[in-house]
């Protein structure tokens, strides 16, 4: 990392990672996480992963932000995905296979409406 040397940069730098930070919380974004522990792989979590980046390539999406976590602790609903879309509230889905990531993708983040038969029940 490079030294700062004025107070201009460092103001420049600030407004740069607010931009960015900004970026990532703009309403119409959706975020999606996708359980990757070893219960989640052993379940097809990988599968489940790749077919949703693939779904994100194919259709050409940019405002889609795809991350993954440890162990969610709900082992027997693996893989788990979790999609937050706009200002809507976080809805986790169970059992997620790569054809229900595709139906997730098309229903839930590009035309938001949340999938109600796969989500895990409260």
């Amino acid at each position: 990392m490079t030294q700062v040397k004025s107070l201009e940069e460092l103001k420049r730098l600030k407004e740069a990672a607010l931009e960015k930070r900004k970026a990532k919380v703009t309403t119409g974004q959706a975020h999606i996480v996708v359980g990757m522990g070893t219960c989640g792989i052993a379940a097809g979590a990988r599968e489940t992963m790749k077919a949703i980046l693939d779904f994100i390539e194919e259709e050409k999406l940019s405002d889609v932000i795809v991350t993954q976590t440890g162990c969610i602790g709900l082992c027997e609903w693996e893989p788990i995905v979790e999609v937050t879309s706009g200002g809507s509230p976080k809805v986790i889905y169970g059992k997620v296979s790569a054809e229900k990531a595709r139906q997730i993708m098309k229903e839930h983040v590009i035309a938001g409406m949340a999938v109600s038969e796969f989500v895990i029940p409260a």
